[in-house]
């Protein structure tokens, strides 16, 4: 028997192990979890984001890109230096949650936006989409069946909190 990854490709880190076994030839077998049963949080929460925490939220963001590119990026080529390292892949895949729910994080960023055309010529752009696929359409997600969101609800925010 082979190795077996079980991963949630709605997961970042799965997403950066996912890419980086593909990338590297490391052969495996793909055991698919779905952590939240299909269900995506902000989805199944259903719930209307103020316009405040909205605005918070995106202005942490913002710092936290500036960080990324003024600290870690610099002018190199990737976050390492000049080839890919496992450090971009974690950082790509997390910065691909906001991009999948509509976020567009690279834009007006020409330094991030390149990182990410380097990171993703990389790794292979059919491998990049492959990855990425699943989050890339979670705003497209239905809403949760009511009566699981009510069973579950509890749980949940006591996660989050």
């Amino acid at each position: 028997m082979g190795l077996e990854l079980y991963l949630d490709l709605l997961s970042q880190p799965c997403r950066a192990v996912y890419i980086f076994a593909r990338k590297n030839g490391i052969p495996f077998e793909l055991r698919t979890v779905e952590l939240l049963k299909g269900v995506m949080l902000p989805v199944f929460l259903g719930e209307p984001v103020s316009p405040q925490m909205l605005a918070a939220t995106l202005a942490e963001l913002d710092e936290t890109l500036q960080l990324l590119e003024d600290k870690f990026l610099q002018n190199k080529a990737f976050l390492i230096g000049s080839h890919i390292s496992l450090a971009d892949l974690v950082a790509i895949t997390e910065l691909m949650h906001p991009v999948g729910a509509g976020c567009q994080v690279f834009e007006g960023r020409p330094k991030l936006a390149a990182w990410r055309q380097r990171v993703e010529a990389a790794v292979g752009e059919d491998l990049f989409q492959e990855a990425h696929k699943v989050i890339l359409k979670v705003k497209d997600s239905p809403p949760a069946d009511p009566t699981i969101k009510q069973k579950l609800m509890p749980g949940l925010l006591a996660m989050i909190r």
